[in-house]
């Protein structure tokens, strides 16, 4: 069976596609699955957090591999890594134009991430409207929530309202996620931590949306 494709997009910088695009890949390592990584950001950011696994940790990359690509070449990249890995999980640019795209149109799952602002809330309109046109499900994801502030409930409640699903699951507003990328680690492989239990819920709710089709 071909692997699945995740592709990690939002139009608005800084909103953690590649906390998140790392956090699933760790995730679904943990579960046994055998994961591939595709970096479409010219910031390279993940390609960076990959090197620095390979140069720090090796062993934890066993079942693992990495590749940049075009946005115009990533079909070509996902046909050959889908034969070989179970989950290919693409890490975009922050854009939301056509050049974007084809990393929608091969995935089975678009996961959205929102940082908990306003401002990242509009941004996600342009990704989600992209990718209704490339009839590509959706799955919008609140990062660096901070719980029992107000300014987090008005964007859950707003978030409500668009013609997405939210993913029950997502990541708070803590140092670990920021200090595990830089060490080449996921928040799963650092000393166990509230992370844990929202890496593995995020993980399972999507393993669960792709399993459902």
């Amino acid at each position: 069976m071909a692997g699945q494709v995740i592709t990690v997009a939002q139009q608005k910088g800084g909103s953690g596609k590649t906390t998140t695009a790392v956090n699933l890949g760790v995730g679904l390592q943990a579960l046994g699955k055998r994961v591939a990584f595709v970096d479409l950001d010219p910031q390279g950011s993940l390609g960076r957090w990959f090197m620095t696994r390979v140069e720090n940790y090796p062993e934890k990359t066993e079942g693992m591999e990495f590749a940049t690509s075009s946005a115009w070449g990533i079909s070509y990249e996902v046909r050959k890594m889908t034969a070989d890995f179970d989950f290919v999980i693409v890490d975009t640019p922050p854009k939301a134009d056509s050049d974007l795209r084809p990393a929608l149109r091969v995935a089975q799952l678009v996961v959205v991430p929102v940082s908990v602002s306003h401002v990242d809330l509009w941004a996600t309109e342009g990704v989600l409207d992209l990718a209704q046109r490339e009839n590509s499900e959706t799955l919008l994801v609140m990062n660096r929530t901070r719980a029992g502030t107000r300014l987090g409930a008005d964007v859950a409640e707003a978030a409500a309202k668009m013609d997405a699903r939210i993913a029950e699951a997502g990541f708070a507003n803590r140092v670990v996620y920021a200090e595990s990328l830089g060490l080449g680690l996921g928040a799963l492989e650092m000393p166990k931590g509230p992370a844990h239990e929202e890496v593995r819920a995020l993980t399972a709710e999507v393993a669960q949306v792709l399993a459902n089709g």
